[in-house]
């Protein structure tokens, strides 16, 4: 099985956004109720990160091409502060495990993403060597 298209990943990964959040807003007794729990809740946070930076990337390749890249400002800190709002509406421990385990997420995501899309090479001129 292939991957998704850009328009299905994007509709995916927005209901699965709305989805996690809704959990964690319905949820949020059952996320204090033990430390496990919290640390879970947290996770979820990183999850609702990724989901929210697909839809993020997707929305951008949609409207700026496929050769568009998602940057570090503003796109991932907005969708990182979203997921650590979201997080803390939960616990406030739940917005440390959630910073935690989203710059974790971010690291193999953009290993991930610098394997599936290498660089291409640069071409650098040689110098040229003048007479006198």
């Amino acid at each position: 099985m292939g991957a998704l298209n850009v328009e299905t990943s994007f509709l995916l990964s927005t209901m699965l956004s709305v989805l996690v959040f809704c959990a964690m807003q319905m949820q949020r007794q059952w996320f204090s109720s033990s430390q496990w729990h919290t640390v879970f809740g947290g996770y979820l946070g990183s999850v609702l990160f990724t989901f929210l930076l697909t839809a993020v990337g997707n929305v951008e390749s949609i409207l700026f091409g496929p050769r568009f890249h998602t940057k570090l400002f503003p796109e991932v800190a907005a969708c990182f502060g979203l997921a650590i709002i979201a997080s803390g509406m939960v616990h406030r421990v739940c917005t440390t495990t959630c910073c935690i385990f989203s710059l974790t997420a971010l690291y193999y995501i953009n290993k991930t993403s610098k394997q599936a899309f290498p660089a291409p090479a640069q071409v650098v001129a040689a110098p040229t060597k003048k007479k006198k």
